[in-house]
């Protein structure tokens, strides 16, 4: 499949996706979130992908909405606010969220608007000492989007969400990982490193047990704590059939590592 806005490979059961649009900070255009949408959906069809690794090419991570195409500079009708969060981002991010394998994202550079929301979509977000994070939206007299009125009061409680959102001021990574927006920050020659080990670990882990969790934990959300206990009953049910429990029992009683299989 040729794509001109992001690269995608797979090895070692980690499918790496990287915004390549540098010369505008990877902000996103349409093309560039349908060819995000056909990665996500590969990777959830391919039993040999396991984890996910999200980065950004050159400097940035992702500046957001490509501007450039929703008020063209030569004054001509782009398309509107309500196609754009409903065709390119709503899809993103409920495929992220669905997707039943974990999703590492490694933050190079400013995130910034939907840029900075995609990031929170990912399960576990690292980022380089100089990248930072923007709820860029007010300053262009707009409402967040991309989930990040969702995950962000989630993350870091309704204070620092409203503060964040109402005075868009960027924020820098360490902060992030302060207020507990992120899990880790490192030096920036550090980061691809790390973000490759981490995805490289949570793909040789029991893949089902990890979707299983994302399922649980999502749910968990909006759950009462008996709908939630049910919950935790029937998927431990789903997990107890697998073959890496099975795998995980064996290994323990044997006192060696498990050799897990992803099923």
């Amino acid at each position: 499949m040729s794509r001109t806005h992001l690269r995608y490979e797979t090895k070692d059961g980690v499918g790496r996706i990287t915004l390549a649009r540098p010369d505008v900070l990877n902000s996103f255009n349409t093309a560039m979130a349908r060819e995000l949408q056909q990665v996500l959906d590969l990777a959830a069809g391919d039993d040999s992908v396991r984890a996910l690794l999200l980065t950004g090419e050159g400097r940035a991570f992702c500046a957001g909405q490509d501007l450039a195409e929703v008020v063209p500079p030569d004054g001509s009708k782009g398309p509107a606010l309500r196609d754009v969060i409903d065709e390119n981002y709503n899809p993103i991010v409920r495929k992220l969220v669905a997707l039943e394998k974990p999703v590492v994202c490694a933050v190079n550079g400013v995130a910034a608007g939907a840029g900075a929301n995609l990031a929170l979509a990912c399960d576990v977000v690292l980022a380089a000492k100089n990248a930072s994070f923007l709820q860029a939206f007010v300053n262009i007299g707009l409402v967040p989007d991309t989930g990040g009125t969702y995950f962000l009061p989630r993350l870091i409680g309704l204070p620092r969400a409203k503060a964040l959102m109402m005075l868009g001021e960027r924020i820098s990574a360490e902060q992030a990982h302060a207020f507990g927006l992120i899990w880790a920050v490192y030096e920036p020659e550090k980061l691809m490193p790390e973000a490759e080990a981490l995805a490289l670990r949570l793909a040789a882990m029991p893949t089902r047990a990890l979707g299983l969790i994302k399922r649980a934990l999502s749910a968990s959300l909006a759950s009462d704590l008996d709908a939630q206990l049910d919950r935790e009953r029937d998927l431990q049910v789903i997990a107890g059939e697998s073959h890496d429990y099975a795998e995980g029992v064996k290994a323990f009683q044997e006192k060696r590592k498990p050799r897990f299989l992803g099923r």
